[in-house]
């Protein structure tokens, strides 16, 4: 009865109803290109023409070449669809209508972040060279750095989970919450008692979550039942049936703020498998950081300019803002930080900019944590040119990966990597899902991106750049344990993987720019 219940649930899920009507929309779609390109010769005219136009477009516009390279092979193979799919994915309204928002929301939230000049001043007298990305991070991102940062690093889920409980606790005024995946169970369960009472003491309670949730891990109407215990909720972009590329741009950020004192950041989810309650993928690897004082004002805007997408109503920003810096014995003081986020929707790439600008002026040591490794040319060259430079560059990788089809490109990368003198690890006890650069004994990043095309180029990400701060030898330490705890990829390792997968993996380079 149980199995007969399954397949029920499997045949007539929201999931698999929202797939079929998809694929029938691309049925239609293509399947009219189809005959068309067979019985229209006008037609086959017209779209070689416009294939000539576009392809030129496409070579002089200022996108990823590899971007590129996917949209030339399938107008050249298939031009009738390559050419409307194309033309397709320029018009979408919606897109076109959250990225001018996003401008919008960045611009008015600008006034309220800005760098300090004696701090600029100081940081120019010490490094000329970071000076130039810290400028350039507020510039293009509106991203301002503040000095004495406080920061606390979280080795585990586990770790930053029982810090998370003890803060939310502590909140008097407000407590934002947005999450990329939120699943029932032990952690969310007893955050979520924390949040209604808190709720009923006066605390203004907003918490968001991406909308791929409402595929499988909770129910459409969850908002409503949140709502109810008096918190504020909304699902980014939930999934439709309907063909847009809107909804390739997902929320992948992870941000707790709470009362404007202290965030959160980094690669933990609000499941049980982030705090290792649950095994899926052997044991699960992961970090975050804590952040106190002034710095928590770009974590308290990146979330409002989230929330506000969509709402006509001008927020408050003053309100929530803080411009003191509390006193805290218990995490690392001094040096500086910058939290970020990253937009799918304008043209700069903060994220990946980021992560170059560290691995192009590393002089010692880059050790790096990703769950996933699907690189463009830029990364992949600058990965490689700091191993030639002499620079100890290493990778951390899962042994147990989340996704099969990941995987098998990652291990596409292997031996140019290390034929070229980047080591590669696999975290043998199971499943890396932290994102973490290190660097120098002198700087890192943590936060949400990932080392693929969706965290780089199509989604909403955040991370925090830290400088000069003594919770790099946190962080550093916690990489040498990891390291301790996982296997080098050798040539001659890499040379044991089957025929097959290999193949599988060269033929998924084609779309990786999708993954």
């Amino acid at each position: 009865m149980r199995k007969i219940r399954g397949l029920w649930r499997i045949v007539f899920g929201r999931t698999t109803i929202l797939v079929v009507l998809l694929l029938i929309q691309a049925f239609i779609l293509f399947g009219g290109f189809y005959l068309l390109d067979n019985k229209m010769w006008a037609v086959n005219f017209i779209v070689g023409v416009a294939a000539v136009i576009i392809l030129m477009y496409i070579l002089n516009i200022n996108q990823n070449a590899n971007f590129k390279v996917m949209w030339i092979i399938f107008i050249l193979v298939m031009p009738v669809m390559g050419v409307a799919f194309f033309i397709f994915t320029r018009i979408q309204p919606g897109t076109k209508f959250i990225a001018n928002r996003v401008e919008e929301l960045l611009k008015e939230e600008a006034s309220y972040l800005r760098p300090e000049t004696d701090v600029m001043n100081r940081i120019y007298a010490e490094s000329k060279q970071d000076y130039g990305l810290f400028k350039y991070m507020y510039e293009q991102g509106h991203y301002p750095v503040y000095d004495n940062a406080s920061v606390r690093y979280f080795p585990l889920g586990e770790d930053k989970y029982e810090e998370m409980l003890y803060r939310l606790e502590q909140a008097k005024e407000y407590i934002f919450m947005e999450y990329f995946i939120v699943d029932k169970g032990d952690m969310w369960d007893s955050i979520l008692k924390i949040l209604a009472r808190k709720v009923k003491e006066g605390v203004e309670v907003r918490f968001m979550y991406d909308g791929t949730c409402t595929l499988s891990l909770l129910p459409t109407n969850y908002p409503k039942r949140l709502k109810k215990l008096g918190i504020k909720c909304k699902v980014f972009s939930p999934m439709r049936p309907l063909l847009s590329t809107h909804q390739n741009n997902r929320d992948h950020r992870k941000v707790l703020v709470i009362d404007g004192y202290t965030a959160f950041t980094g690669g933990i989810n609000i499941a049980d498998e982030y705090i290792n309650k649950r095994e899926r993928f052997g044991h699960w690897k992961d970090t975050a950081i804590m952040v106190r004082g002034c710095g928590v004002n770009s974590f308290t805007l990146m979330f409002l300019q989230m929330w506000n997408i969509k709402e006509t109503v001008k927020e408050n920003y003053e309100r929530y803002l803080r411009y003191e810096a509390p006193a805290d014995p218990a995490i690392r003081n001094g040096g500086y930080i910058v939290p970020y986020g990253d937009s799918p929707l304008d043209d700069e790439e903060i994220g990946e900019k980021v992560y170059r600008d560290i691995l192009n002026r590393a002089k010692d040591y880059v050790h790096i944590m990703t769950p996933y490794l699907i690189l463009d040319d830029e990364m992949l060259s600058a990965l490689i040119f700091a191993a030639e430079r002499g620079v100890d560059v290493k990778l951390i990788l899962p042994h147990i990966p989340d996704k099969k089809y990941a995987y098998l490109l990652a291990r596409t990368h292997y031996a140019d990597l290390v034929s070229h003198g980047v080591k590669i690890y696999e975290y043998t006890p199971g499943f890396v899902h932290a994102k973490v650069f290190v660097s120098d004994d002198e700087k890192a990043v943590v936060g949400t991106i990932n080392l693929d095309f969706r965290s780089l180029y199509l989604h909403f990400e955040c991370a925090a750049y830290i400088w000069k701060n003594p919770v790099i030898r946190d962080i550093e330490a916690d990489y040498q344990n990891t390291l301790a705890n996982s296997q080098q990829m050798t040539m001659k390792e890499i040379k044991k993987y089957g025929i097959v997968p290999t193949i599988l993996g060269r033929c998924l380079r084609l779309i990786a720019p999708l993954m």
